[in-house]
């Protein structure tokens, strides 16, 4: 027997290594792979990870002694025998998902399958203190014990929040004092629950959730457009989400559309934030309802602060022209933004998500305009603009996926 004291033992002690670490690779690959497909029989899996059908047995083998995976029934089909179909197990490997935003925040307790096991939705909104770190500590606790599940079997939290946010320090620099300031919010958050946390900008969780399992599966080049109290954009680049050097990429909201326009809450002059988010939209029609424009929202006249986005898009949907003119240039205004992100990305899909998805059927159209208007024609010929199908869940998704995903990495 060489002893690793020799220089033959110490090689031989360097291989086994090696070898140990590829197939720590290989089994982190084929739990991605399982997770992004859904479920795989073991040719296809073994084609996927370029090994053979034996190895690719091996890390089912080792999976399911795991917990990992299990069986979910054969290929359909009656030519010869049907092959096993493996799935990710169901049962346990939780991840919890906490969505927070200006208006509320949600927690959710997500199996591997992307099945919700609980959800809870507070109507406490995001701030900048580190008292709302010590709130989200609470609920997640709360979320835990209200749904029975083992703490030992949650391998991770997702943290989906908005502003400047750089993932691989922990830190969210619009939103600086959640955590103590020789501390980054993750490290903070990981030490409470002594479980690893991963924060992600909501704009690219909902890019992330697109892509992963939306419109824009299958697609190397993506934006989506997240329209909602501000105008985000998340961008995918050869299938993943492209962050920036910091990690910021993707504040379209902030470029300026109109140097004479409105002051914007980040301190500079006419952004397209001030034209094209959700709350801009409601403060225009707030203040010409006030004025005396006819609408059928002037039955809020009296106090025009109760006009909300649902009452303009439900207003449009009623055929109210006032309330679809708007709708029609902030959709418009949104469109020629969007010409310079499909000038600089030549993104294959645009994909709408946010409160004012809803209203697709007034906006679609003028984005679409916007974009054909401002735009060259061998940028646009191909280019597919569609809202989103996912119902409002992309952002969760995409929470979910980056956090499996960064757990499975190779490194």
């Amino acid at each position: 027997m060489l002893s690793s004291a020799t220089p033959e033992g110490n090689l031989l002690a360097t291989k086994r290594s090696i070898v140990a670490f590829k197939k720590n690779q290989q089994v982190k690959k084929a739990l991605l792979h399982l997770y992004q497909e859904g479920s795989l029989t073991l040719a296809k899996l073994a084609e996927l990870l370029n090994t053979s059908i034996p190895s690719a047995t091996q890390i089912i083998d080792q999976l399911t002694d795991d917990g990992w995976v299990n069986t979910v029934g054969t290929v359909s089909g009656n030519n010869g025998r049907r092959p096993v179909l493996f799935s990710l197990n169901p049962a346990g490997h939780y991840a919890v998902i906490l969505d927070s935003n200006t208006h509320g925040t949600t927690v959710l307790l997500v199996n591997p399958l992307r099945e919700i096991i609980f959800q809870q939705s507070v109507d406490m909104a995001l701030e900048d203190t580190p008292r709302f770190s010590e709130f989200l500590v609470s609920l997640v606790n709360e979320a835990i014990a209200q749904s029975d599940i083992d703490k030992s079997s949650i391998i991770g939290v997702g943290l989906s929040l908005p502003g400047l946010i750089d993932s691989q320090h922990g830190l969210n620099l619009s939103y600086a004092n959640l955590a103590l300031p020789e501390q980054s919010l993750t490290a903070w958050l990981e030490q409470q629950w002594g479980l690893p946390v991963f924060m992600i900008n909501d704009t690219k969780a909902t890019a992330l959730g697109e892509h992963r399992f939306g419109s824009s599966v299958g697609k190397q080049h993506a934006l989506t457009i997240n329209i909602d109290w501000g105008v985000g954009l998340g961008i995918i680049i050869n299938g993943e989400v492209f962050h920036g050097a910091s990690g910021f990429a993707g504040e379209l909201g902030h470029i300026q559309v109109a140097p004479q326009g409105e002051l914007c809450y980040c301190g500079k002059i006419g952004c397209l934030d001030t034209l094209t988010s959700a709350s801009s939209l409601v403060k225009r029609v707030q203040r010409e309802v006030q004025a005396g424009q006819a609408t059928k929202l002037a039955v809020f006249h009296d106090d025009p602060s109760q006009i909300t986005i649902s009452h303009v898009i439900q207003a449009a949907t009623q055929g109210d022209t006032f309330a679809i003119d708007q709708l029609h240039e902030t959709g418009y205004q949104l469109g020629k933004g969007l010409a310079i992100a499909v000038t600089l990305f030549n993104p294959e899909i645009i994909v709408i998500d946010g409160v004012l998805a809803e209203a697709s059927l007034f906006i679609t159209n003028s984005i679409k305009l916007a974009i054909n208007k401002h735009c060259l024609s061998g940028f646009r010929n191909d280019l597919l603009v569609e809202v989103t199908q996912l119902n409002g869940a992309a952002k969760w998704l995409g929470t979910h996926a980056h956090v499996l995903e960064s757990l499975f990495a190779d490194t």
